[in-house]
């Protein structure tokens, strides 16, 4: 009996080492095709909205993968600001989500201390006058001394959390206009907030307020190994 088991086992041992060796599909298929599936789906929302050439798709896809995975999102509005750009190009895009629409595209100032024609430092400090990256979200509107206004949310921990405290807002501002752009070589800058245009700040406030995602993007690898929201998603 035991010479009969030791022969069945060096018969299909073999066996067992090949199969051990082969790909476990059915554990590895299913993230593939889920991956597959939201890269398409993204493609083909970027592809209905006539993005190309207009926005950057690796932004754009990154913008849309978080607006997926924030649940305290109340609106299906995202604003994607896009700072691998320089402030004399249009860098700020509003999308109707839902509808799919691009809503509004403008110029956008960053922060003093971030760069000058481009933003290409961060921070998250108190008087550090630097924009912040990451996932926002929008809360309600007051007016101060920059009139019309919209309070952000940073969702990120050590990133941008520290929005409100900072008193990084949605506003208009003389400097933020495409003509002082075309007289200095840039836009003028803040003390960190997206200033806007002010003949735009109210329609853009307006539709983005309450509750809709916002997404600050640069060409950062050290933002996206420690952002909450982006790290975990494979492909990107």
């Amino acid at each position: 009996m035991l010479r009969f088991c030791l022969s069945f086992l060096f018969m299909f041992f073999p066996c067992f080492l090949f199969l051990g060796n082969r790909p476990a599909t059915c554990m590895t298929d299913k993230p593939d095709v889920s991956l597959a599936a939201e890269s398409a789906a993204c493609a083909d929302l970027y592809r209905s909205m006539q993005l190309e050439g207009v926005v950057s798709w690796k932004a754009f896809r990154q913008a849309v993968t978080g607006y997926h995975k924030i649940a305290g999102r109340k609106r299906d509005v995202l604003t994607l600001i896009d700072f691998s750009r320089p402030s004399t190009e249009k860098r700020l895009f509003v999308f109707d989500m839902k509808q799919r629409r691009l809503l509004f595209s403008s110029v956008v100032s960053h922060g003093k201390n971030s760069g000058d024609k481009y933003a290409t430092s961060f921070s998250n400090e108190y008087g550090s006058y630097k924009s912040s990256l990451g996932f926002y979200l929008t809360e309600t509107t007051y007016q101060g001394r920059n009139g019309y206004s919209l309070i952000l949310n940073g969702l990120e921990k050590g990133i941008n959390d520290r929005a409100r405290e900072r008193a990084i807002v949605v506003h208009g501002a003389a400097y933020a206009d495409p003509s002082v752009a075309s007289r200095g070589g840039r836009l003028g800058r803040s003390f960190g907030c997206p200033a806007v245009p002010q003949k735009l700040s109210r329609p853009i406030i307006d539709a983005i307020k309450g509750g809709s995602v916002m997404y600050i993007y640069a060409e950062a690898p050290d933002y996206l190994a420690h952002s909450s929201v982006l790290n975990k998603a494979t492909g990107l």
